[in-house]
């Protein structure tokens, strides 16, 4: 059962930020498996079993939903090797994760993100949520206003021009100059200390299942490829 991050996890996230060495992290590797990993796996179940109620196909096993703390470095100017937040994501069943619409959360000491929608669509991704778009925009128009009430606009970054094989005055002209869909929101960061941090991502979660549920709707499911372990998830759709 999920309590809250404990002050040694958040003192945690905080230090590394401004020691993010091997030689710092080694020995205090004890901290970040029981007072970080640990509870964001409990937060993860916890999620999971308010998913299985309205979004069963989101859920999502720990192992595969929380992000590595141990940063990618090949081919970036900063060589820090860890993250300073411990994050998750929620894609729909089949479907890969970042290509298609699903959820995100990420803990810092700062502040605990909320995210939904389409982050990382590859091309084939790009035309099918646009063709769908122009010719329900109207649809996905009107389910956008509920998560906005709880999220603020939908972002993404955006072309200049529609993009070609569209219209340039198509009445969706602004959703489809879109690379990204998504809702954000930046949680204050008391609330990762406490219980309460489960239903109120569960609140946004279900907010943007709408929104989700849309932009998943042209996407292919994944081929040979299983979102989590059918015999721990097995919940119909």
């Amino acid at each position: 059962m999920f309590t809250g991050f404990p002050v040694e996890g958040l003192a945690f996230l905080r230090a590394i930020k401004r020691n993010n060495r091997r030689e710092w992290f080694q020995p205090r590797k004890h901290i970040f498996d029981h007072h970080v990993k640990a509870p964001m796996v409990e937060l993860v179940d916890a999620l999971n079993s308010r998913l299985a109620r309205f979004a069963a196909p989101h859920m999502n096993d720990p192992k595969r939903a929380i992000y590595r703390f141990y940063r990618d470095t090949r081919f970036s100017a900063d060589k820090s090797p860890y993250k300073d937040h411990i994050a998750a994501i929620f894609p729909r069943r089949g479907h890969e994760k970042h290509v298609s619409a699903g959820f995100y959360f990420g803990v810092s000491h700062e502040g605990v993100e909320v995210a939904g929608g389409v982050y990382m669509p590859g091309p084939t991704e790009l035309l099918a949520i646009r063709t769908w778009l122009a010719a329900n925009h109207k649809s996905f128009r009107k389910a956008t206003r509920g998560p906005e009430k709880l999220m603020g606009k939908l972002q993404g970054t955006a072309l200049q021009r529609v993009p070609k094989g569209f219209a340039a005055d198509h009445p969706a002209a602004d959703l489809l100059k879109m690379k990204q869909w998504y809702f954000h929101k930046t949680l204050d960061a008391s609330l990762a200390s406490t219980p309460k941090l489960v239903p109120e991502l569960t609140k946004l979660f279900r907010a943007m299942l709408p929104v989700v549920k849309l932009l998943n709707t042209p996407l292919r499911p994944a081929r040979a490829r299983a979102a989590f372990d059918e015999k721990v998830f097995a919940v119909p759709d």
